[in-house]
């Protein structure tokens, strides 16, 4: 993998009759400095995976994600992917995609977030438009569940095509990493030492995806939640140990 580079945004909104006038977001880099949105369009495209965090109800978070894959496609090939579809729903999504299957067989037939047609939707329509690949990179919900209450060594007992939607087992996994301690820490204790592990299946197997679906040449731009990938640990972590190089 020869770079990865995470997305990090701070929003800032104004009200008022002069909201029209100022800007709805400022954009950091990793050092805290300001950088213009021409900018890190430029160094995005020189990525070969960036990892989108967002805040799931952030309007202009949704707005800009679609705003900087618009501007990326139109200098590099891209492959997109995203925390929001689950890995058995991708033969669903890619039906869409080829026009198998209207916007309501979509709906019908993949799990879709409650804000799928505002947020998610514009995202898969570019896809469909520009005939992008899209990828389903989260582990279906239930084998997470699983983790939470029973650990790692629950998904054991599932079938060889349940795996295929899990990154290979037995993952790795590091109970030190600060996010993973700081949830136990903000839930008061509450979930135990699985509940970290749940967030570690999901990250793992986002990552296998990401990687399982990357191209030569191309840009593999991914939105997930932000927690997925602060501090460059979550995804970004699984895809440094999937994949050192």
């Amino acid at each position: 993998m020869r770079k990865i580079v995470l997305t990090q945004v701070l929003l800032l909104f104004f009200g008022g009759l002069m909201a029209q006038q100022k800007a709805a977001y400022i954009l950091y880099n990793s050092k805290g400095k300001k950088v213009s949105y021409e900018k890190m369009i430029k160094q995005l495209v020189d990525n070969d995976v960036v990892l989108f965090g967002e805040y799931h109800n952030n309007a202009i978070a949704h707005w800009l994600q679609l705003s900087v894959t618009k501007d990326c496609q139109a200098k590099k090939d891209l492959v997109l992917g995203a925390e929001m579809f689950e890995q058995d729903n991708q033969a669903a999504l890619n039906n869409y995609l080829n026009g198998s299957i209207s916007a309501k067989g979509l709906d019908s037939s993949a799990r879709l977030w409650k804000n799928y047609p505002t947020d998610y939707a514009p995202l898969v329509n570019f896809a469909k438009e520009k005939k992008l690949a899209f990828a389903a990179t989260n582990i279906p919900r239930k084998y997470a569940s699983m983790v939470a209450k029973g650990g790692f060594q629950v998904l054991d007992t599932i079938s060889a095509k349940e795996k295929s939607w899990i990154a290979p087992l037995p993952i790795a996994y590091d109970a030190n990493l600060p996010g993973y301690k700081n949830m136990i820490a903000m839930m008061g204790g509450h979930g135990g030492e699985n509940l970290p592990k749940a967030q570690a299946i999901k990250d793992a197997t986002m990552a296998h995806f990401i990687l399982a679906n990357t191209k030569p040449s191309a840009l593999f731009i991914h939105y997930n939640g932000s927690y997925h990938s602060e501090n460059y640990e979550g995804i970004n972590w699984y895809l440094k140990n999937q994949r050192p190089n």
